[in-house]
């Protein structure tokens, strides 16, 4: 029942919308209009054209002072539009680019994709089909018979675990005001220019349906589907594996992902359950504070003469293989229960998804496994998820959500044995807990005076020696020597400039030295 009556309110919202939400209707220019050009242009330069039209000369004085003074006008608002942005720019980023790609000719589209036999589809439905196809190829068939038992990481009294969570119209009401406008909407068509304008009158309503779904633990249909949007990573742009599935969900469910999440985050905060190990998605951690950890330890090793070996490991689709039943025990392990943990399988239960690509859409496929990229509370899952990874681990160990190094020192053949026992355990995790190791991209890196030369082996493949390695967008050399990342630094920063060259046409001192401070600066940084 309350499944239906969420999903009848947010059609009584959209028939709402319908009926008293203004629509202007326009039709599709054949150019698109600059995005820097104002009504008064708009009007002058269609003023223009008809006075040309008129005399069919273009030295005619009334041609001429016509151009003129649209001339003048079209300077002064691409001036005043060029000041706002670099004004601006420390909060919307996104605004520059858009404009920037506004004066490009270049218009990189998803397609055509190259399927397993090698054939070419250029049909953008055939495109969104081979895609989710592919998306939901790489989900885990969990073994459900044997689930294994989690280490008990929560330790505290039974009255500490997080069983139930509170509700308040404040709340809502914060996470409802916050709603970014630039943001998509979900499958149930609430986008979120409209929630934000009637944030005030949903507030009540909602706080009701969040703690009566959380109380029954019943997630509505409309939460659990997602328009995936395929995000280029890099190589070759005719194939569905170099692409990243972003799911785009319901903003009603975010609102309560959100809640969620700071009730789980605090949980495993207050009770430091989460491992000093993992950097990514926590509070006054990030790739800076993982970089600093691990080029602390490598140099307090080499100031002692010491030689150190790091694994570079890496998960194969890890997001998209987290199995549920497993992600389940977790939670308990993690003092997660009662309604919160029935709540979070139910979201996960029986989720569809469909990918879009160029205006077309696929069908809809089920979602077996996985915690949905994009949404707010699949972050935190997955945390937990790996949180136990170094477990039993002798050396020292690093993550980023799912960038994961191992590292440590390596004198002598008994080190090696050591960090070989350390690769076969995370092995023997990886297998239990269905979060395979994409062996061929895992890489080891010898460090040191004296190179050991050692070779390590995970699951009979002898792993590849580098002696350089991105690691967090940062470019490690075996000898710690930082000029390729200088190099990279500089090529970055000087294509910035170049970018803010060609886009910018009135390079005053305010709007350059306000780009400067925050695109190139900070890549030199």
């Amino acid at each position: 029942m309350l499944a239906v009556f969420i999903c009848r309110g947010g059609e009584e919202i959209l028939n709402l919308e319908k009926q008293f939400v203004p629509v202007r209707r326009r039709r599709e220019p054949k150019k698109r209009k600059p995005i820097w050009m104002t009504h008064k242009v708009v009007k002058l330069v269609t003023k223009k054209r008809r006075v040309y039209a008129k005399y069919k000369d273009k030295d005619h004085p009334a041609v001429r002072r016509i151009a003129n003074k649209s001339m003048k006008e079209i300077k002064k608002a691409k001036k005043k539009f060029e000041k706002q942005l670099a004004k601006s720019i420390k909060q919307d980023k996104k605004s520059f680019f858009a404009y920037m790609r506004s004066k490009t000719k270049a218009r990189p589209q998803i397609g055509p994709l190259t399927d397993s036999t090698g054939h070419c589809m250029d049909e953008k439905r055939d495109i969104a089909e081979e895609f989710n196809n592919y998306f939901t190829s790489v989900f885990t068939v969990e073994d459900s018979g044997n689930v294994p038992e989690p280490i008990k990481i929560f330790k505290g009294p039974d009255s500490n675990v997080l069983r139930d969570i509170t509700i308040s119209v404040e709340d809502v009401e914060k996470k409802l005001s916050k709603i970014r406008l630039d943001k998509s909407g979900g499958p149930d068509d609430l986008k979120p220019r409209l929630l934000a304008n009637i944030y005030e009158e949903l507030t009540g309503p909602l706080c009701c349906l969040f703690s009566k779904s959380l109380k029954e633990g019943v997630v509505p249909d409309d939460w659990k589907r997602a328009n995936v949007c395929p995000i280029f990573k890099n190589g070759s742009r005719n194939l569905a594996e170099n692409y990243r599935p972003v799911s785009l969900t319901s903003q009603i469910c975010k609102v309560f992902e959100a809640l969620m999440r700071d009730a789980i985050v605090g949980h495993l905060e207050a009770n430091e359950l989460l491992r000093d190990s993992q950097h990514g998605f926590r509070r006054g951690r990030s790739c800076l504070s993982n970089l600093l950890t691990f080029l602390d330890k490598v140099s307090g090793c080499m100031d002692d003469g010491d030689c150190m070996d790091v694994v570079f490991l890496d998960f194969a689709k890890a997001f998209d293989k987290v199995p549920h039943r497993r992600l389940a025990k977790k939670l308990m392990s993690h003092g997660i229960d009662g309604n919160v943990r029935v709540w979070i399988e139910q979201w996960l239960t029986g989720r569809l998804q469909r990918v879009g690509v160029n205006g077309s859409t696929s069908t809809w496929q089920q979602v077996t496994s996985g915690v949905p990229q994009g949404s707010v509370l699949g972050p935190v899952l997955f945390l937990i998820y790996i949180n136990d990874l170094d477990e039993g681990i002798t050396n020292w160990i690093l993550k980023f959500a799912d960038d994961t190094k191992m590292f440590g020192r390596i004198n002598n053949s008994q080190d090696a044995e050591g960090m070989q026992k350390d690769i076969d355990r995370l092995v023997q995790w990886s297998s239990e807990w269905q979060m395979l190791f994409n062996v061929k991209k895992c890489r080891t890196m010898h460090i040191g005076k004296q190179l050991t030369e050692i070779e390590y082996r995970m699951n009979d493949r002898q792993l590849d020696t580098v002696k350089e390695e991105k690691d967090l967008g940062i470019l490690i050399r075996n000898d710690m020597k930082s000029s390729s990342q200088c190099s990279q630094a500089y090529f970055k920063a000087n294509r910035m400039l170049g970018i803010i060259n060609r886009t910018i046409e009135y390079k005053n001192k305010e709007i350059m030295l306000s780009l400067y401070k925050s695109l190139v600066r900070p890549l030199i940084e």
